[in-house]
């Protein structure tokens, strides 16, 4: 039997039942794929983080409850949040290892930890799919780019608060779907929908900020900028560009601590 510590994180936020909420379970060695994805359908969250020490950090990986994904950024920010404050770990700068997108890092300061991402570019869209815009319920956009997800570029804040997506609809576009604004007392605004997931609305983005913050900064001709996804649990992040990567910072909370009995 396998004893495994568990922990459940609110990350993008200071308080319980804001942020976007993850599992994390440090490991002392890889189990099989089969047991991790197990595991993350158990747990029911949007992602669980996986990790085990290295000689020179930590190995990280992120499950859903369906598959394994190549990025995650608020299921990073809570697995850094567990061993800084509760694996006795002495310094300020973690390095990951990851299988698909190499080293990421993580730095704290007092509270905040800041995750270093790789920066997405995105095309602009000229002939965007219809059922985009119909699963959105709007018939226009301001712009429409893509990389990874589709980005649907609003006017305002309110805009991107009224949208009631149709979920179901966004499957057949086999992406999922940012959209974002100018924000009222922030730089901009983001929600992120995830059609086929079990999560169909993610709460914060950290993954998705590697496409919004390159564009914004360009946008509003600004390295540093300030960020609200405004889903319901809502969550703020601290953004920068540096070249090609940028800066995502946010503020974690442990929620839950307790023990898996792994018998197999």
């Amino acid at each position: 039997m396998h004893e495994i510590d568990f922990y459940l994180v609110d990350a993008f936020t200071d308080k319980a039942f804001g942020g976007n909420a993850a599992a994390v379970c440090p490991l002392e060695e890889w189990l099989p794929d089969e047991t991790l994805l197990s595991m993350a359908k158990q747990h029911n969250q949007s992602e669980t983080a996986f990790f085990v020490r290295t000689d020179d950090g930590f190995e990280l990986r992120w499950f859903t409850t369906q598959y394994e994904i190549d990025l995650c950024g608020h299921a990073t920010l809570a697995a850094s949040h567990v061993i800084f404050e509760y694996l006795d770990y002495p310094h300020t700068e973690i390095e990951f290892s990851t299988r698909f997108v190499g080293k990421l890092t993580v730095k704290r300061n007092g509270d905040w930890l800041t995750l270093n991402f790789p920066a997405w570019a995105s095309e602009a869209v000229d002939n965007a799919p219809a059922l985009l815009f119909y699963s959105l319920g709007i018939t226009a956009a301001k712009e429409v780019r893509v990389a990874r997800d589709y980005m649907v570029v609003l006017e305002n804040q309110q805009q991107v608060e009224a949208i009631d997506p149709d979920i179901s609809a966004m499957i057949p576009l086999d992406k999922m779907v940012c959209i974002t604004a100018p924000g009222d007392e922030v730089d901009f605004v983001s929600r992120f929908f995830c059609p086929g997931e079990g999560v169909p609305e993610d709460p914060v983005t950290g993954s998705t900020h590697s496409m919004l913050i390159p564009y914004w900064s360009e946008k509003l001709g600004k390295t540093q900028l300030q960020a609200r996804q405004v889903s319901a649990r809502g969550g703020d992040l601290r953004c920068e560009l540096q070249g090609d990567r940028v800066l995502i910072g946010g503020q974690a909370t442990l929620y839950l601590k307790g023990k898996i009995f792994l018998r197999q």
